[in-house]
């Protein structure tokens, strides 16, 4: 009789374990596809500020973030990146990617004190990147040009406020009429 009752009671408890594991075990799942999808392939991003005036708004946007491009080599100036700030590696900053390595990148060194303009080649592995909104942006014109390592991804969707949804695709140059 005792071991009739102790298997028994095993049983019990296999079967709340089992009802416990269908449970859990699919959003585990879940989980680890979300982690997976935010390290690897893409996340929302939120910005603010004023340097990306008037392509991104001074009171935030929310946009789409993939890190495809940044592993694969695919990004090209006037992509609009998110990477860390050479300064602060807890912030994530947002600019626009002027030069990559190689290019040769010219500037306007202080643009609310003069004209005066700098001319740099980009170093081997690193990116150079700017401000839409020059008078008002810190970027490579203070920090210098910035690692490929640190950059993490390439904006490509504004999905907030709804007035600016659609593509971040970059814009063209000389069209400025």
């Amino acid at each position: 009789m005792f071991l009739k009752t102790q298997s028994l009671n095993w049983l019990e408890k296999e079967g709340r374990m089992g009802e416990w594991s269908s449970r859990v075990i699919p959003i585990v799942r879940g989980l680890c596809l979300l982690y997976v999808t935010h390290k690897y392939l893409g996340t929302t991003v939120v910005t603010y500020g004023p340097s990306m005036l008037p392509t991104l708004g001074i009171t935030g946007n929310v946009l789409l973030m993939e890190r495809i491009s940044t592993r694969t080599g695919k990004l090209r100036p006037g992509d609009v990146v998110f990477f860390r700030s050479p300064e602060n590696p807890r912030r994530v900053v947002c600019k626009r990617l002027v030069g990559m390595e190689g290019d040769q990148v010219t500037y306007v060194v202080d643009p609310k004190n003069s004209d005066k303009c700098n001319t740099i080649v980009v170093p081997k592995g690193h990116v150079w990147v700017e401000g839409d909104n020059i008078y008002n942006t810190k970027d490579s014109r203070n920090f210098g040009a910035v690692p490929y390592g640190l950059v993490e991804g390439k904006g490509f969707w504004t999905l907030l406020p709804r007035k600016d949804f659609g593509s971040l695709a970059p814009k063209p140059k000389g069209n400025d009429i």
